[in-house]
């Protein structure tokens, strides 16, 4: 193992190559067009496809097509780029065919600026397209926890045959940190994609990769039997990180390049007498509800920050139970949050409780 600087685009790159992608889409959307950049290198390099597709819409239907001849596909994009896909991306969960999607925040709504944002929460786990649908989605807050949920998001994706995200903004594909491409991740038994349209030869009877049911009956039994596989995911999938949570007086909820902000926050609030810890949800769909049940009786709230007007407030909400009572904290447009501004809001906590 050797650690090397790298940007984040590149380790990403780098990554997706090393994790056995055989194909990737895409369309270039600032602030992510260093990862199609990288890979057009690297891809062609290792025996693999790569297309710059003449549109984001033609580069999702692409990886329908890669993924549904059993091939590992991906495709990355931002904000806007990811709102063009969402109707693939729905037709892809209804027809159950994994890939990797990695969506790079920033600023909206509509075109926006190109600076990190976190308002594409709702996007990532609500999704813009149409019918009862789940993705899997991750929100690491490092590069080199980039690193590792793509690798093992491609294994989950073949595992429940459904797309898998990992949800980052401008700041971690821009900046550069030291990284190991080598650290191993969890080993998981891949099933055989018998289900793929790869010819006869390769099994026995005829694959037919669609979500189009026009039966009501048929249509409802799928949707059933996705929401058994979704419920298997929220019991085997949930990822989140606990930090200083023995005697919290306030709890911060933070992911992705806020949660690192709030690291800081905690430190300079330790320094004035409050001891403040940190739910830090990694799946975001799933979301770690069962976090919220392990918050201690001495936590006198709840401050949930993020670079967007408030959105994964709500999930918060619905996990805490009216237990304790709920702040927000945020900034958009692009404009990323400083430490000092969380110690600000946990000092003056009362000023953000919500209504």
């Amino acid at each position: 193992m050797s650690k090397q600087l790298l940007k984040g685009s590149e380790a990403i790159a780098l990554t997706a190559v090393k994790a056995g992608v055989d194909a990737y889409f895409g369309y270039p959307i600032t602030p992510q067009n260093e990862i199609p950049e990288y890979l057009s290198k690297y891809l062609p390099e290792a025996g693999k496809v790569f297309v710059q597709a003449e549109s984001e819409i033609a580069a999702i239907n692409m990886v329908y097509g890669a993924a549904g001849a059993g091939k590992r596909a991906m495709t990355s994009s931002s904000s806007v780029g990811i709102a063009l896909k969402q109707e693939c991306i729905s037709y892809l969960c209804g027809s159950e065919i994994p890939c990797l999607i990695v969506s790079v925040m920033r600023g909206g709504p509509g075109l926006g600026g190109i600076q990190p944002s976190q308002s594409d929460y709702y996007q990532a786990t609500r999704g813009g397209g149409n019918g009862d649908y789940h993705v899997i989605v991750f929100a690491p807050e490092s590069i080199q926890e980039t690193i590792q949920y793509i690798q093992e998001g491609l294994d989950i994706s073949d595992i429940y045959r459904n797309p898998v995200m990992i949800l980052i903004d401008g700041l971690i594909a821009q900046m550069m940190e030291s990284v190991d491409l080598d650290i191993p991740v969890k080993k998981r038994i891949l099933p055989k994609k018998d289900w793929a349209t790869i010819g006869t030869a390769y099994h026995s009877g005829k694959n037919v990769l669609t979500s189009l049911a026009l039966n009501p009956y048929i249509l409802e039994k799928h949707n059933l039997e996705l929401q058994a596989k979704y419920d298997k995911v929220k019991r085997n999938e949930v990822a989140y990180e606990m930090i200083n949570m023995e005697h919290p007086d306030y709890v911060i909820v933070a992911y992705g390049s806020v949660a690192r902000i709030a690291r800081s926050a905690i430190v300079m609030l330790k320094e004035v007498g409050i001891n403040v810890g940190m739910i830090r949800p990694i799946s975001v769909w799933p979301f770690p509800k069962e976090a919220f049940n392990k918050i201690p009786a001495t936590c006198r709230g709840i401050l949930v920050a993020e670079m967007s007007l408030g959105q994964m407030v709500d999930d918060v909400e619905i996990a805490n139970k009216g237990r304790f009572p709920v702040a927000f904290y945020g900034r958009t447009g692009g404009i990323v949050i400083e430490p000092e501004e969380i110690r600000d809001a946990i000092e003056n906590f009362k000023k953000w409780v919500r209504i």
